[in-house]
C-alpha cells in the first residue's frame, strides 16, 4: 500500500503499530521542524496486505510465551499416526538423490540414505529442527486446539518397493488412464499395493493393521501432481506442442502431455505423479499433510473452488482457513509447492476459521459471544472485544462474535445472484449464521497476508453446493472488504505471456479483513440490508506483547431496543495552534439510558454486551486554510460513560487568524440524537 505520509515521514506506519502517544507527538514534531504545516494522519489501523509470492520465513513471527511445537507438551486428545514410505521401480526417492539433480530441480538439501527415509520424514514432520524451521505438524494442530489435540504416537515403517511403476498409479485420474507408456489403461490406487507389502512385512492382516492408527501417512517417491502441475506444465512450456522429450512420455510414439484436473494439459512427467488425497497418500512435495488430517481427525470437508475454469466462481474462504486455499499458505507462495523437502508453499498453512473451530470442538459456547439476529432487534446494539485467533482471548473479550440468522425461512434472505452473470455471488443463499474473529499475523498465520477483522457467513451444515455452474461446496464464506479483482499477475508464460490471477483465484481475498479507523486503505463497517445487520469495526488496542484485540459492534436494521438514546460532546473551548496537528481532547458522553432487556433473546449471556451505543463522528472547519482531522469515525460507549476524541488541527501559510473547528457526533441506534462540539483557534 502507498503511503499517504510524506516521503520524509514514511516511517509513521510502523510507529503506530507500536501504539506510542509520545512517539506520534515526537513525529508531528518532527514534521514540522521538516517544514511542512499540514500532513495527513497515518491510519491508526493501517491494511499492509502482502503478497504470498513475496513472503520468506522471516516473516514468521511465533506466539508469545509458548511453543506448541515442544514435544514435551502433551495434548488431552492423541492421535496415532503411521509413517509408511515406498519407491517405485522408475521412481527412487527424491530426497535420496544429489542435491538440485532431478528433472523438477530437488532436493534442496543434501541427499539421504534410501534406508532412512522413513524416518527423515517422520521426523520432519513431527519433530521441531533447523530443516523444517521448527515447525511442525503437531504444532500446528497444537497451537489450533490450545494443546487439545496432538500427534502424540508416530511409527515407521519402509521403506518397500511398489510392484508397479509409479505412472502406473499416477495417471488413475483426470483422465489420463489412456497415456501410459505400454498402453495398459491406469486404473488402481497405490493403497492396496502399499498396505500389503507393509502389512507381509509386519506379520499382520491387513485391515488388522490400518485399525491400529488414526492415520496412516505413505509417503511415495516423487511429487504430488496437485503440486506440479501447472508449475512444470503451463507455466514451463508456452504449449503443449513445446513439451521437450525429457518431460514427456517414454514412449515417443504417444503425446508428451496429459490432461490434468483444473486446465487441458500439463507435461507428461507433471501428470504422472499421483495427486496427494484425504487418505494421506503424500509425494515428497507435500505440505497439505495438516489439511489431510483434518479430514480424517474430524470429517472436515473441503472448501476450494476451480479458480481456472469459466464461468469463475469467487473462492469461499481463501487464504483465511486451512480446509480452502489457506492449506497453501507459506514462503513463497503457492507457486513453490514443487520444493522436496517441503518447506516452501503449502509449509505453513492457515489457522482454522470460528466455524471450523466451534465445529471441532476447539472451542466452547463459552469462548464465543453468540447472539441472534431478530433479538438485536429488540435487544439493541451489541459491542464486545475480539482477541486475535492464534492465542487465548485476553480477559474481557472473546474469540469471536456469532450472529444467528434466526426468524422465518429462508434464515439467510440475501436474493440469489446468478454467478454466470456475477463471478463473485455466493450462490444459493444457505447460510444460517455469521461470524467476526481477528486475524492477527502470527504463529500459524504468520503467512496470512494482513492483520484485522474478518467477516463471514456459514452454515450449519458442513456440506451442500453452493449450485450453478463450478458449483463447490463452500459452507463457509468469506465477506470481502475490498471485493472485485486485485488486478495481479499470476505468473509469466514462456516467452513473455503475462497471465493474471483470475477472479476466482483464493488471493483475491488477500484483501478482504477489515480495519479500525479511517483511510486504513479497507473498510470499518459492512451492511447485509438483506439480513438487516450492520457490522462495525470500531477501535483496535494492543497489550504489551503486541496481541491485537478489536471493539466490534454489531446492530439490526429493523429496531434499537428499549434504551432511551442520547449523546453529549464538549470541547476545550480555544487553544493555540503551534504545529502541524495540534491534537485537542473532545469529550464524548452517552447520556442515554440503559433498559434491562429479555435474557431470552439471544442464545446466551448477552445482557453484559447490550450496555453501549455507538456514535458516528466528523469535523469540519470554518476557517480558511486550516484543517482538522480525526483518525476514527466511530466511537462506542457504555450509558453515562465518556470517551475521549482527539482531534488534530493544523494551519497552512496565509490561514486567517482564527477558526472554528466542529465535531458531530451522531447515534447509530437513534440518528435524531445528535450532538455537536465547537473550538475556536488561533
Amino acid at each position: 500500500m502507498k503511503s499517504r505520509v510524506p516521503p520524509r515521514c514514511n516511517g509513521m506506519t510502523r510507529i503506530l503499530a507500536l501504539g506510542s502517544a509520545f512517539l506520534f507527538l515526537m513525529w508531528a514534531a518532527a514534521c514540522e521542524r521538516e517544514g511542512f504545516e499540514s500532513l495527513e494522519l497515518p491510519p491508526l489501523d493501517p491494511q499492509v496486505v502482502q503478497d504470498q509470492d513475496d513472503m520468506t520465513w522471516d516473516d514468521y513471527q511465533p506466539i508469545p510465551d509458548i511453543n506448541w511445537a515442544d514435544p514435551s507438551l502433551k495434548p488431552e486428545r492423541g492421535f496415532r499416526l503411521a509413517v509408511v514410505a515406498i519407491d517405485f521401480p522408475d521412481q527412487p526417492f527424491v530426497i535420496t538423490m544429489p542435491e538440485g539433480s532431478d528433472p523438477f530441480g530437488n532436493p534442496q538439501i543434501d541427499p539421504i540414505d534410501r534406508k532412512g527415509v522413513a524416518q527423515f520424514y517422520a521426523d520432519f514432520f513431527m519433530t521441531p529442527s533447523e530443516i523444517n524451521n521448527g515447525q511442525t505438524i503437531n504444532g500446528y494442530w497444537m497451537e489450533q486446539s490450545r494443546g487439545k489435540f496432538g500427534i502424540t504416537e508416530v511409527e515407521v515403517f519402509g521403506p518397500y518397493r511398489m510392484p508397479k511403476p509409479l505412472w502406473a498409479y499416477g495417471l488413475n485420474e483426470w483422465g489420463q488412464h489412456e497415456y501410459t507408456p505400454d498402453g495398459s489403461r491406469a486404473d488402481g490406487r497405490m493403497e492396496p499395493d502399499c498396505d500389503s507389502i507393509w502389512a507381509e512385512d509386519v506379520g499382520m492382516d491387513v485391515q488388522e493393521l490400518r485399525q491400529r492408527y488414526d492415520g496412516i501417512l505413505r509417503i511415495y517417491a516423487g511429487y504430488d501432481e496437485t503440486g506440479v502441475w501447472q508449475e512444470f506444465g503451463e507455466m514451463k512450456f508456452a504449449t503443449k506442442d513445446d513439451i521437450p522429450p525429457e518431460w514427456g512420455n517414454p514412449n515417443p510414439d504417444m503425446p508428451r502431455w496429459v490432461p490434468t484436473r483444473y486446465v487441458e494439459w500439463t507435461s507428461w512427467l507433471a501428470g504422472a505423479q499421483q495427486w496427494g488425497l484425504s487418505s494421506m497418500r503424500q509425494g515428497e512435495n507435500s505440505g497439505t499433510i495438516t489439511h489431510e488430517i483434518a479430514h480424517l481427525a474430524f470429517r472436515l470437508p473441503d472448501l476450494n473452488n476451480n479458480p481456472y475454469v469459466e464461468p469463475y466462481r469467487r473462492v469461499a474462504a481463501g487464504t483465511w482457513d486451512m480446509m480452502d486455499r489457506g492449506c497453501f499458505n507459506g514462503p513463497g507462495g503457492p507457486h513453490v509447492r514443487w520444493v522436496v523437502p517441503p518447506t516452501h508453499g503449502a509449509a505453513m498453512p492457515a489457522g482454522l476459521m470460528l466455524k471450523n473451530r466451534l465445529e471441532i470442538d476447539f472451542l466452547s459456547e463459552d469462548d464465543v459471544l453468540t447472539v441472534n439476529r431478530e433479538g438485536l432487534a429488540q435487544s439493541g446494539l451489541v459491542v464486545a472485544k475480539v482477541t486475535a485467533r492464534a492465542v487465548e482471548p485476553v480477559p474481557g473479550s472473546f474469540a469471536g462474535i456469532v450472529v444467528r440468522l434466526d426468524g422465518d425461512d429462508p434464515q439467510d434472505r440475501t436474493p440469489h445472484e446468478d454467478p454466470v452473470i456475477n463471478p463473485l455471488s455466493s450462490g444459493v443463499p444457505i447460510y444460517n449464521a455469521y461470524s467476526v474473529e481477528v486475524v492477527q499475523r502470527i504463529g500459524y498465520d504468520s503467512f496470512t497476508p494482513d492483520d484485522g477483522v474478518l467477516l463471514a457467513k456459514f452454515r450449519d451444515a458442513l456440506r451442500g453446493s453452493n449450485a450453478g455452474p463450478n458449483a463447490f461446496n463452500s459452507y463457509i464464506w468469506v465477506i470481502d472488504a475490498n471485493p472485485g479483482d486485485m488486478n495481479m499477475v499470476d505468473f509469466v508464460r514462456p516467452p513473455a505471456d503475462t497471465v493474471m490471477r483470475t477472479i476466482a483465484d483464493y488471493r483475491q481475498l488477500n484483501n478482504a479483513l477489515f480495519h479500525a479507523g479511517l483511510n486504513s486503505g479497507s473498510a470499518y463497517e459492512w451492511q447485509d440490508p438483506y439480513n438487516s445487520l450492520h457490522f462495525y469495526v470500531i477501535d483496535l488496542e494492543r497489550d504489551s506483547r503486541g496481541i491485537r484485540t478489536y471493539t466490534l459492534g454489531v446492530r439490526s436494521l429493523d429496531g434499537s431496543g428499549p434504551q432511551a438514546r442520547d449523546v453529549a460532546l464538549t470541547g476545550p473551548g480555544e487553544g493555540s495552534v503551534s504545529r502541524a496537528n495540534t491534537p485537542f481532547t473532545f469529550t464524548l458522553t452517552n447520556t442515554g439510558t440503559g433498559t434491562a432487556t429479555d435474557p431470552a433473546l439471544h442464545p446466551q449471556g448477552a445482557t453484559a454486551f447490550l450496555n453501549s451505543d455507538i456514535y458516528r463522528l466528523s469535523v469540519s472547519v470554518e476557517g480558511e486554510g486550516w484543517s482538522a482531522q480525526i483518525q476514527n469515525a466511530l466511537a462506542a460507549v457504555e450509558f453515562g460513560q465518556s470517551e475521549s476524541v482527539p482531534v488534530y488541527v493544523s494551519r497552512e501559510s496565509g490561514a486567517t487568524p482564527t477558526a472554528t473547528i466542529v465535531v458531530t457526533a451522531t447515534s447509530e441506534s437513534d440518528p435524531s440524537k445528535t450532538a455537536v462540539a465547537t473550538l475556536q483557534v488561533s
